[in-house]
């Protein structure tokens, strides 16, 4: 059943009480302190309406009867009022304290959990589902899924009010209790009418919070597509239709409220109409006093909006079952990486093995293989570049090199211990990725590159002197503690590409990865960076350097490497060094010349306008 169209029905009302039932193992002793005050509450609010009767009958009369009254007669009725008040007082703060503390106390621990569930999926499950959606999941619907605990403690004091009530009202008179056993029943009725009404408009007011969500994230994300190609006009239509079509369920919402809340609200008022009609016939008769009808009125009075919280938790129900439904997507979804217990080598660069390695991208029309039966090595300290054309599953190996995903089949061994077997953080202490979409914190340089790594700026500076970011980083005002931003914006392109890279290198991997990750720095730059590498990996000190995976583009990038291998439709096609594979692979050549005639004609491009500048 699509959520816009749930109903309090017995199935829903069924999952809402299991839900509220997680909520009352988890918190025992605070819902048990909640509900003994909300029953303090409840028995306060009939125990006022009992002094009422008390003091109108043995204070109130006799003084209007004698003409005058004592000071011991008004001190005890002052007393017996303030008192019930401030045990009610109590009752309402510890209720609404503790409940909103339980509340609050859930909300909390699930969108823990549900985040820890996303640092454990992997990348392929990410990849399904949109950023707005998790962001939803983590928010909207773990606030929708514990909406009914803060009115619960409440609706479970007034089932003891209401009990408390009834025997009151029939103690004092069977006539009067009567109407009560009518109205009580009537009230109870519309506001089942009430929320089935209401639940399905209301459920889908909360969904369509979740849809604007999803769509002003989607819009923000992609602000500079947005902007570059005009399409603001288009982006605000999108938004705004959706927005417009939760203001309409708000509005619906509101209808609905607006038509049955006088309807609850006036019931209770007809009920004290017709107990003091009826009363005022038996107080005539002498079947009951003044006191009595004074209590039972007020009662009355009283009872409507306890009543009411039965309606709130109802109301709630099929939004907290829909939104623990999305919430249990996630914290039930498969497809986690599993570790085992092997560690790895922490002395010197790692030797890395891809055998027969095989994955596939989850689809609608079905699963898309990417890679088949890749197969190559790299030995410890030696650079081996991948090269090969646009959709060749370069980005997915570099993926399955640092276990950001498993293959379907075949395996990836560091120093000969397949990767699913390393403990957790193994991997993510011994490799690095650089990748091509370079993200950075709105942070200072050192925050960026540091990431809360426990090193001194010595050795920060030195990871910045590797990635050529030293020079900039010294000019920026504030050095490393300077703020870079949200996403690096007071930086460029490729200052914010060597901050990743020093990033990398600052934690000194065996395994260092780089997809395309100098791509926005200009060629002789990035000579230096694979210089700077290259010097590193044949140093002597702290384990000789790393073992360096590139995906390489330009010819001056791919002759620096010791090995190439060449991708093609997922399939190694060539492997060897780059002057051998420009004699014995037509693809591999067609591609690094086509590369090179590219950046040739951009050169002579730039060197054409800097001429008639």
């Amino acid at each position: 059943m699509p959520p816009a169209s749930r109903r309090v029905s017995p199935h829903v009302l069924r999952e809402g009480m299991r839900v509220l039932w997680v909520a009352v193992r988890a918190e025992p002793r605070v819902f048990t302190v909640s509900v003994v005050a909300s029953a303090v509450y409840a028995a306060m609010t009939v125990g006022t309406a009992q002094v009422l009767g008390w003091v109108t009958q043995t204070v109130v009369l006799p003084a209007f009867r004698e003409g005058h009254t004592t000071a011991g007669a008004l001190s005890g009725a002052a007393a017996a009022i303030v008192g019930v008040a401030l045990l009610k007082a109590l009752g309402v703060a510890g209720r609404r304290f503790y409940a909103g503390l339980m509340q609050y106390r859930m909300q909390a621990a699930y969108r823990r959990s549900v985040t820890r569930q996303y640092l454990r999926l992997p990348l392929a499950w990410h990849h399904r589902h949109p950023t707005g959606q998790l962001l939803s999941n983590a928010n909207a619907d773990v606030e929708a899924v514990w909406a009914p605990i803060a009115p619960l403690p409440m609706a479970v004091g007034v089932v003891f009010m209401l009990l408390i009530a009834a025997v009151s009202i029939l103690l004092t008179d069977v006539a009067v209790a009567g109407v009560a056993f009518l109205l009580f029943p009537a009230i109870a009725l519309i506001n089942v009418v009430y929320q089935r009404r209401l639940a399905p408009v209301a459920t889908r007011a909360q969904q369509l919070r979740a849809e604007v969500s999803e769509v002003a994230h989607e819009s923000f994300e992609g602000g500079l597509v947005v902007k570059t190609l005009g399409r603001e006009a288009s982006e605000t239509e999108r938004f705004r239709e959706r927005a417009h079509e939760l203001r309409d369920a708000n509005i619906a919402v509101g209808r609905i409220r607006g038509l049955f809340d006088p309807v609850l609200e006036a019931l209770p008022n007809l009920g004290v109409l017709a107990v003091l009609l009826i009363g005022s016939l038996r107080l005539e008769s002498g079947a009951m006093t003044a006191g009595d009808l004074v209590h039972v009125a007020y009662l009355f009075t009283l009872l409507s909006w306890p009543i009411r919280a039965l309606g709130w938790v109802l109301a709630e129900v099929p939004r907290s079952v829909v939104g623990w439904e999305r919430v249990r997507g996630v914290l039930d979804a498969s497809g986690s990486l599993p570790f085992g217990d092997a560690a790895l080598g922490e002395d010197k660069a790692a030797a890395l093995e891809v055998r027969d390695v095989r994955f596939s991208y989850e689809g609608a029309d079905g699963d898309r293989e990417v890679l088949h039966d890749v197969t190559f090595t790299a030995s410890p300290g030696r650079t081996v570049a991948l090269v090969g054309p646009t959709g060749s599953g370069k980005s997915t190996l570099t993926s399955l090199l640092v276990r950001l995903v498993d293959p379907a089949d075949g395996s990836v061994l560091l120093d000969g211990v397949d990767l699913r077997d390393v403990r957790r953080g193994g991997v993510a202490a011994t490799a690095a990725l650089v990748p091509q979409q370079t993200f950075l914190f709105d942070d200072t340089v050192r925050g960026n590159v540091t990431l809360g790594l426990d090193v001194p700026d010595e050795r920060v500076w030195e990871a910045l002197r590797l990635a050529q970011a030293d020079g900039f980083v010294a000019a920026l005002a504030d050095g490393l503690d300077t703020k870079v931003g949200e996403r690096g914006a007071t930086l460029s392109g490729g200052q914010r590409q060597r901050l990743a890279l020093a990033r990398a290198l600052v934690r000194r991997p065996r395994l260092l990865v780089l997809d395309d990750a100098t791509s926005s720095v200009d060629p002789q730059v990035e000579a230096r960076i694979l210089e700077s590498l290259r010097e590193a990996q044949t140093a002597e000190d702290e384990g000789g350097g790393a073992t360096v995976v590139v995906v390489a583009y330009r010819k001056a990038t791919i002759a620096l490497a010791d090995e190439v291998v060449y991708l093609d439709h997922g399939r190694v096609t060539a492997r060897g060094g780059h002057a051998e594979l420009l004699e014995t692979s037509a693809g591999y050549r067609d591609l690094v010349t086509a590369y090179e005639r590219a950046e040739a004609d951009q050169e002579a491009l730039d060197g054409g306008e800097e001429a008639l500048a």
